[in-house]
């Protein structure tokens, strides 16, 4: 049996795949695969560990009906054709839960950061601009006390909260599809309609999936609703926001800052006006850019796959609809 990886991940993930008998073929080359060069590898293959911005659409799920398993080196599957995939009967996994408290803290990271004007203050120390004391010159805000809107109040979600009220004992809002009754009763958490959610809140963090319902969700309309001294977090996925919606909102004040792991297209072009604006904070979507994270998403990314190779459930299924149709009994 043999797997083919389309990047080099850590050796936790290999160690375990090594130790089940299964031959690697790791990508090694620091770009991207086209499709054809992916689909040219996955035949020659049983299973495949995606990691990084290959997109599994219908023509390469057609082109590759024999996979045993596509396993997702992330939580996110939204480049993916899953409906396809349950179609043909291949088993996708992700890797759930072990992301959490890594990316809360990228959320948590950017939030201080823009509050404080972080970066662009150390760009100008770069720039040689540090050099005259101003008292009212690039003055940030304070976060004690204030109300944080979470959309999407999963694990991430909810790690970004204890942290925002262990810390500064802040009030969180949150919009889902359902309550999250852990929350309310954990952190007094408040589920409100997203208007409400958008015009009351002072830090807005974003932890949804993307989905149809959430692409673009934050838009020129949400962000007209936002309070001017508000703040948008973005640590899910760049097409959660409109950007142009956003550098409009950022360059008119409609709202007061912006922190982004995440950016439509990515990589982001080093000469966005995101870039220079001092509100603002970007990073290269580093969430889950640990060592303890990354190794445990090698594993679980691993762990599907010698359970797919042997005939066996993944333990981490996007699409758990899958067996039914397979008639394989968890």
């Amino acid at each position: 049996m043999k797997v083919f990886i389309t990047n080099i991940i850590p050796e936790a993930g290999l160690k375990l795949l090594h130790d089940a008998g299964i031959e690697i073929e790791e990508w090694k080359e620091r770009r991207n695969l086209t499709p054809g060069e992916l689909i040219e590898k996955s035949k020659k293959s049983d299973a495949i560990i995606i990691a990084g911005y290959s997109v599994i659409d219908a023509h390469f799920l057609n082109a590759c009906k024999h996979l045993k398993v596509i396993s997702l080196h992330s939580v996110g599957f939204d480049r993916v054709d899953i409906a396809e995939a349950t179609k043909l009967k291949i088993p996708v996994g992700n890797t759930p839960g072990v992301v959490s408290a890594a990316t809360a803290d990228t959320a948590f990271l950017l939030m201080l950061a823009v509050s404080r004007k972080a970066f662009y203050q150390y760009r100008r120390i770069v720039n040689g601009d540090w050099n005259f004391f101003e008292p009212t010159a690039n003055l940030g805000i304070e976060p004690y006390g204030k109300t944080l809107g979470i959309y999407g109040l999963g694990n991430i979600g909810f790690e970004m909260a204890k942290r925002c009220v262990g810390a500064y004992n802040m009030k969180v809002l949150y919009h889902n599809r359902n309550h999250n009754e852990h929350a309310e009763r954990a952190l007094n958490a408040k589920m409100v309609s997203f208007e409400e959610l958008l015009k009351t809140s002072d830090i807005i963090s974003a932890h949804t999936i993307l989905s149809d319902e959430t692409i673009n969700k934050f838009d020129r309309s949400a962000f007209v609703l936002m309070k001017s001294s508000s703040i948008f977090i973005n640590t899910a996925r760049g097409a959660i926001h409109n950007e142009n919606d956003l550098i409009e909102a950022l360059q008119n004040g409609t709202i007061w800052g912006a922190g982004l792991d995440v950016t439509n297209p990515e990589p982001m072009a080093p000469d966005n006006v995101l870039l220079t604006m001092p509100n603002v904070a970007v990073l290269p979507h580093i969430g889950t850019a640990t060592i303890k994270t990354r190794d445990a998403m090698a594993t679980i990314a691993a762990q599907n796959v010698v359970a797919a190779l042997n005939g066996q459930r993944i333990p981490y299924p996007v699409d758990p609809e899958v067996y039914d149709k397979m008639n394989l009994r968890k």
